[in-house]
């Protein structure tokens, strides 16, 4: 009884967490379908009635395929770039632990403690000094800058439990270090690189900070600066917000849902061995 009591206990404080945290999602998805007065009014209740009006001011106000392409090219064209030097790097220094490669991991790790915003200005400054803002490449290199440390980090732990005979079987076979590295190890990565685009696709997509520093031109805009422009000076048109903010948060749902049993796994298996 002991045993039962503590399971349903358990059961009940997660269910009460998951509520927790789908909450604020099912209010936004409800509300998207409100007008104005009834989100001011009555943000709780179920609407009334069911129009589409919002989604469709919105697709048009923020240019939605714009603002999606602009984002997905961003995003992906980052993390693949990212995965990639990213797991070369780990092997390289998993397989020769020489001191200046330990000297480089180290550096590479302790870099993750700096906060972004104690060096944004100045990096902001010289890129601009330099005429690079307003650019697309600028941004998917900070991308990669700042997500490398992490993303080697996690394949450093596991690759560090691929037995090296793999490699030097294949490389007996006839195979080259770089084809012992893209046909036996990468494809060993699967659930690590399955985790690193989980997060960073999570960030990339998300962020605001970065491409409202680097992006200016209307054209460039990501879809969560489109979002941030249906706010006013004195007002905002919450309807139009939460229909754009659902839209965004789509792409992202699908990946996950795609993805999700490699996450904890590859978290886990990066971080402990």
């Amino acid at each position: 009884m002991r045993k039962w009591a503590n399971t349903v206990l358990i059961y009940a404080i997660l269910c009460v967490v998951w509520v927790a945290f789908l909450f604020p999602l099912i209010l936004a998805f409800v509300n998207s379908f409100k007008s104005l007065p009834q989100i001011i009014t009555s943000p709780l209740s179920v609407p009334k009635t069911l129009t589409s009006s919002n989604y469709t001011k919105a697709f048009q106000a923020m240019k939605y395929p714009l603002a999606f392409a602009n984002t997905a090219l961003i995003s992906v064209v980052s993390v693949l770039i990212l995965c990639l030097f990213s797991a070369m790097a780990a092997h390289l220094f998993v397989r020769n632990p020489w001191k200046v490669n330990k000297a480089v991991f180290a550096v590479m790790i302790a870099s993750m403690i700096i906060p972004f915003q104690s060096i944004m200005i100045p990096m902001m400054r010289i890129y601009g000094s330099l005429g690079l803002l307003n650019s697309r490449g600028l941004l998917i290199f900070q991308y990669v800058a700042f997500g490398t440390p992490m993303a080697v980090f996690m394949y450093h732990g596991f690759i560090k439990g691929v037995p090296k005979e793999l490699e030097e079987a294949a490389i007996i076979d006839g195979c080259g270090r770089y084809q012992t590295f893209f046909k036996i190890v990468l494809p060993l990565l699967k659930s690590t690189t399955s985790s690193i685009i989980i997060l960073d696709m999570l960030w990339f997509w998300n962020d605001y900070l970065l491409p409202y520093l680097v992006l200016k031109k209307p054209a460039q805009r990501t879809l969560s600066l489109a979002t941030f422009y249906f706010y006013g000076t004195h007002s905002a048109d919450y309807g139009l917000l939460l229909a754009a903010l659902v839209m965004a948060a789509i792409p992202l749902l699908i990946l996950y849902l795609f993805l999700q049993r490699y996450v904890i796994r590859g978290i886990v298996l990066g971080a402990f061995k």
